[in-house]
């Protein structure tokens, strides 16, 4: 059975498919079939009890109609789903001359309690009491007081009201939590949405001065060769293998940047100078100077030899990360491991073990890890994070590093 299944299920079918004035007529669910024919059989066995005490003081022709009455009320009860007014009142008039009918009005006026607003529960409720109390005139009981009479039927219209009505507010609760959830799910993937879009801004943002960066390195030196046409030729290869390199690598950063939308209204540094994996021994000793405790393990020979957006990709995960230590298991070790090789791809390993104390609640909504994610995946890597068994939190990134 699948989700949707077990909604339909759950649901009475006016809420899975609804149908107003105009509307196609509502399919009836597995669930509706049950109480529909519930509701007959208990019609019918209320109905047959009053024909047999009313066969025992009228006569044959009498109980007769009185059953083929009852019959009728009880085979009407399967259109209280599309008329439930119109239904209420007619078997409540049936009910003044035919008490067999007494089981399928209760029938009727609990599916009115359901469906119906409150101004049309109560007059469609003092029709009923006022044609019950008309029957103990009409069709008087010898076996039983009036007075009794009219105080049961009064109280027997009364609880089927009340409990269709505790139905009916019941069913606006769950209608109401549901669209709650609904709107709370659709809220977090909007913030996840906004978060990735913030990232991806980030990124151009430092994709940006990073090639503004190169290109007026580029710059720099082709007009080095315009100037200098009698340098050595040594000199020459030398900024024309500069020049070479710097457009290279303008390249590569500009594929990166295509597709990612730079913020309105902001207006880039180029001067600005930008992480590189070369600067995540500073961003360690920077975390140890503020009382936090981190060992860093980095097997990477040349950090200068990793591309620069690989580079900056991963400081910000371990700054993200030294960050979220401090935050969330402060007085920890908190250890970043780095590996890798050109071909091989680069591999980041943080990992803290669980606070030894209480820890106060933080706020925060992982916007950081969702923007992380984000910033790795459009690197072409991939990164994954979550806690550990022995109740800390780990956090494992793959980024890619050309031979």
């Amino acid at each position: 059975m699948t989700r949707t299944d077990r909604q339909r299920w759950l649901l009475p079918s006016h809420l899975v498919e609804p149908g107003g004035a105009g509307a196609a007529r509502p399919r009836r669910t597995l669930r509706d079939w049950i109480v529909d024919t519930t509701l007959f059989l208990l019609a019918a066995f209320v109905g047959l009890i009053a024909a047999d005490t009313s066969a025992q003081y009228t006569s044959k022709t009498v109980t007769l109609v009185d059953q083929l009455a009852g019959t009728a009320a009880c085979c009407a009860l399967w259109l209280r789903r599309r008329w439930p007014v119109g239904l209420a009142v007619a078997l409540s008039l049936a009910n003044l001359v035919a008490p067999v009918a007494a089981g399928a009005l209760l029938a009727s006026l609990f599916s009115v309690a359901v469906r119906r607003p409150f101004r049309e529960i109560t007059w469609i409720g003092a029709l009923a009491v006022a044609t019950s109390v008309a029957q103990v005139f009409v069709r008087p009981d010898p076996t039983t007081h009036a007075g009794l009479s009219i105080a049961l039927g009064f109280v027997l219209v009364l609880l089927v009201t009340a409990w269709g009505m505790l139905v009916r507010s019941r069913r606006q609760l769950v209608e109401a939590l549901r669209e709650r959830a609904r709107r709370a799910e659709a809220e977090a993937e909007l913030r996840a949405a906004q978060a990735q879009r913030l990232a991806r801004e980030a990124i151009a943002r430092e994709m940006h001065d990073v090639l503004a960066h190169r290109l007026t390195l580029l710059s720099v030196h082709a007009g080095a060769l315009e100037f200098r046409p009698d340098a050595p030729p040594e000199q020459i290869a030398r900024a024309a293998g500069v020049i070479r390199d710097s457009a290279h690598e303008a390249l590569q950063d500009l594929r990166e940047i295509i597709g990612v939308l730079r913020a309105p209204g902001e207006n880039g540094d180029g001067d600005r100078p930008q992480p590189t994996l070369a600067t995540l021994d500073a961003l360690v000793d920077e975390s140890r100077e503020a009382g936090a405790e981190v060992v860093l393990d980095s097997a990477v020979g040349d950090p200068a030899a990793v591309p620069a957006a690989t580079g900056r990709t991963v400081y910000r995960i371990a700054q993200e990360a030294l960050t979220n230590a401090r935050k969330h298991a402060p007085g920890t070790t908190v250890t970043v491991t780095v590996r890798g090789r050109p071909g091989e791809g680069l591999v980041v390993d943080i990992h803290n073990p669980a606070p030894a104390g209480p820890v106060p609640p933080v706020p925060g909504s992982g916007q950081g890890l969702i923007g992380l994610t984000e910033r790795a995946t459009l690197a072409g890597g991939r990164l994954e994070h979550g806690p550990t068994p022995d109740g800390g939190f780990a956090l494992r990134a793959w980024l890619p590093w050309p031979a």
